[in-house]
């Protein structure tokens, strides 16, 4: 006979006792009381994460380590920790529930002045909040909420599985340059700032979002296409006014560039 698998050992969710669901709610359909006081503890969770990542982004930003890539990493994942939070409060408000509101406590990153323990600390962190969120998923499973099971599943523990993996390799790396543990700044901790690809690109903004303002030249190429086309269109007339009225049209509509072609071009045409 097969021994029986043993279960796992469930953390304690960091649930609020004082939660009261709203009474005079209109659209609170199958939505257990369990499983909200559950979402609003875990928001909780989830905002002192994000008070963690911010305060080790605040450190790594001082004069005396200087590490302002690392800096801003930190400091980018802790906006993505609150928009994760403040999804969990709209997905409250959808199903007819609320957030209750907490005291957000100080973060234990005190002893976390090097590097390597602030990788370390992040990573804890964020296996704990990926136990949070398991428990949770289970816990809606239980209470047949299958929309909140599938959301929590989707949207936060992929998430969380990513930043694990993303963390063990820079704690891979960072111990391949012996990076310090003590607070003192070492070479390694420069190398992983300047040349470690997650801390150099995890904030940069992406060219498509940004329109570029034209060049001089490209101004004076879309102005001659502009010129070409009323051409085009009104060559096709038969009688002799058709040229003549799109030459004088195009003359008062092209823009004048930096160079004087415009102006060039239009005491030609004026000239005809």
């Amino acid at each position: 006979m097969a021994e029986p698998r043993s279960k796992r050992p469930r953390v304690t969710l960091p649930a609020c006792p004082a939660h009261r669901p709203l009474p005079g709610s209109r659209v609170r359909h199958g939505f257990p009381p369990a499983v909200e006081e559950a979402l609003c503890g875990v928001t909780g969770a989830q905002l002192e994460l994000h008070y963690c990542l911010q305060a080790l982004g605040e450190y790594f930003d001082q004069s005396h380590v200087a590490l302002p890539n690392i800096s801003k990493f930190f400091l980018h994942q802790a906006l993505e920790e609150r928009k994760a939070a403040e999804a969990l409060m709209k997905y409250q408000q959808e199903r007819g529930g609320h957030y209750c509101s907490k005291t957000i406590q100080k973060p234990n990153c005190d002893y976390a002045v090097g590097l390597m323990k602030a990788l370390e600390l992040a990573m804890v962190q964020w296996k704990t909040m990926l136990r949070y969120f398991e428990e949770l998923y289970a816990l809606s499973v239980e209470n047949a909420d299958p929309h909140s099971a599938s959301t929590i599943k989707k949207q936060f523990i992929g998430p969380k599985i990513q930043k694990i993996k993303l963390m063990g390799d820079l704690l891979t790396n960072a111990r391949r340059l012996d990076c310090s543990q003590d607070g003192r700044n070492s070479l390694g901790d420069y190398f992983m700032d300047r040349l470690q690809k997650e801390f150099r690109t995890s904030i940069e903004p992406e060219s498509s979002d940004h329109c570029r303002p034209c060049s001089p030249l490209q101004q004076c190429t879309g102005a001659a296409e502009g010129l070409k086309r009323p051409q085009r269109e009104c060559s096709q007339h038969r009688n002799g006014i058709g040229p003549i009225y799109a030459t004088i049209h195009c003359t008062t509509m092209l823009p004048q560039c930096n160079d004087g072609t415009g102006a060039k071009v239009k005491q030609g045409r004026e000239g005809l």
